[in-house]
């Protein structure tokens, strides 16, 4: 008859396997081997058509990738720039795909009734095919849109844009052909930002709008790009861009759905600005079922989400806002205001709030 180990012999004959193993190695155990993965991978998440998602390294990068080259909205932070690059070029790699080897030689090769290896002009086989074939270069790297002035957005750009290239037409094209880096378009508000904020030169936009909607010159891989200017959100620079054709929005630091919005209000943002852009982008889109699918929306921080994910994060403003307008129409201090917890029942999503009921005290107006 057995004998049945209790706990405590078997955590002794445990532990006395783990000394014994010391030398050789670490006991390994299979479900332990996710802990000993990076803590900041960067993953390739496909949005639709030929927008995908680089998420895992902080801010998050869209991009467009297809017959006119790669698109960029934000490159991600400085720290993250090289593996940030590396998942670009790979998603440029992924567009064309290399011809497949094979070891198939003779007439089995071949339909029957056709001349097997011979064309009109030359001759070919698979074999052949596969040793001198070799896949297309990775699409260039050809433009960057920013959506705000953040490091956390905008600090891997000098190293991303100087792996791309702008085509130049006309005239300018017949004199100095292309050149590096990849051209970088911002609002005129985001080259301020960066030059009173001492930001490298490299990752200043080389291209700037200052009108509330622009348009791309051309279609980018088979569709439109327009970018619209949010006025007074998280700060005075932010953009927001639509795919168009693919019906992705890119919203950049406006919609985080996992943290509070960071007014930073020493640089133009207000809660009414916040609310102006949130409401701009549910206008932009399109559920598929009532108030869900349809639009994807890329975040500037956290998951993809859709029309109903920003309504609900845009309500959450809004409800904040009015429950602080509230209390300081009544002459409370800000203090007061923090003290009677107005975020309470939102806590436990959205974290701390104590920088967010900053802004929105402060950013507050009458109106």
């Amino acid at each position: 008859m057995k004998r049945r180990m209790s706990a405590g012999a078997m955590a002794r004959r445990l532990a006395a396997l783990i000394t014994a193993t010391g030398a050789a190695g670490a006991l390994v155990l299979p479900n332990l081997t996710y802990a000993q993965q990076p803590s900041a991978d960067l993953h390739i998440m496909p949005v639709r058509g030929n927008v995908y998602m680089i998420v895992g390294g902080g801010g998050n990068v869209t991009v467009s990738a297809g017959v006119d080259g790669m698109l960029l909205v934000d490159a991600g932070s400085a720290a993250m720039a090289a593996r940030t690059l590396e998942k670009v070029q790979e998603i440029g790699r992924a567009t064309t795909a290399p011809a497949p080897m094979t070891t198939c030689v003779g007439p089995s090769c071949y339909a029957a009734g056709t001349l097997g290896p011979f064309l009109p002009f030359g001759w070919a086989g698979p074999s052949y095919n596969a040793v001198i074939a070799t896949p297309k270069a990775a699409k260039p790297l050809r433009w960057i849109i920013q959506t705000g002035a953040d490091p956390e957005h905008t600090g891997g750009t000098p190293l991303i844009a100087a792996a791309g290239t702008t085509y130049n037409g006309g005239e300018a094209g017949r004199l100095v052909g292309e050149r590096t880096p990849a051209t970088v378009i911002g609002h005129e508000n985001v080259l301020k930002r960066m030059t009173l904020g001492k930001a490298p030169e490299l990752a200043w936009p080389t291209e700037t709008y200052y009108i509330p909607t622009y348009k791309m010159s051309q279609y980018v891989n088979g569709e439109g790009i327009q970018m619209y200017h949010t006025p007074a959100a998280i700060t005075d620079a932010d953009t927001i861009v639509h795919f168009r054709f693919s019906d992705v929005i890119s919203a950049g630091d406006l919609f985080t759905p996992g943290r509070y919005p960071r007014i930073d209000a020493a640089k133009g943002g207000t809660v009414q600005g916040l609310l102006n852009g949130l409401n701009k982008i549910i206008d932009l889109a399109f559920p598929e079922y009532r108030h869900q699918g349809g639009t994807m929306i890329v975040a500037g921080h956290g998951r993809l989400g859709d029309t109903a994910d920003v309504a609900i994060y845009r309500n959450m403003v809004e409800i904040v806002r009015d429950r602080i307008r509230d209390m300081k129409k009544r002459g409370q201090t800000l203090q007061q205001v923090k003290a009677a917890k107005p975020t309470l029942d939102f806590d436990g999503i959205y974290g701390s709030p104590n920088a967010f009921i900053d802004a929105v005290y402060q950013t507050l107006t009458d109106k």
